[in-house]
């Protein structure tokens, strides 16, 4: 098979809310796209090796999304060459990918804007430090984006494969 399309989110310290957005875009795809994916999340000022949260896990775990062996990566340039798609939580996270690798700008965007690709816009919050009831919030916000962009996602994942 050919090599499958990869997605990767960026958040801060890769422990909330990209490896949430990881484990819900996974769940959504798979039910229309088996097999031709994979999703990647990493952070910007993340220490390479921690689990997700346990209110990140918590959260995913209502939507029947699994973090439980979810390990944070801090972004990097190798990272981003190697994703087709890059959906930033916040502005400050998406010019450092564009940063680390001008020419990943046509591929990497914010997640509320997508598939706009202005790199101003609003941030999905940090819940990082607070309750559970933050988190569900959060993860909900993030679903709600992924939901309104998903059939642009499989658009691109069918056109990869198409081509």
């Amino acid at each position: 098979m050919e090599k499958k399309y990869t997605i990767m989110f960026v958040c801060t310290g890769n422990t909330c809310r990209s490896p949430m957005a990881e484990a819900g875009l996974r769940v959504l795809l798979e039910k229309k796209q088996p097999g031709k994916f994979e999703i990647i999340s990493s952070g910007t000022h993340a220490t390479d090796g921690f689990p997700a949260t346990v209110y990140a896990i918590e959260a995913a775990r209502l939507w029947y999304c699994d973090l439980s062996t979810h390990k944070s990566q801090r972004l990097n340039r190798e990272l981003i060459d190697r994703a087709d798609l890059i959906l930033a939580m916040a502005p400050e996270h998406l010019a450092e990918v564009r940063r680390l690798a001008p020419g990943a700008k046509d591929r990497s965007y914010l997640l509320k804007n997508f598939p706009d690709p202005s790199p101003q816009g609003e941030s999905i919050e940090d819940p990082i430090g607070q309750e559970l009831d933050k988190y569900n919030e959060v993860f909900l916000e993030i679903g709600e984006y992924l939901g309104s962009c998903l059939d642009e996602i499989v658009e691109r994942i069918d056109a990869k494969f198409s081509a």
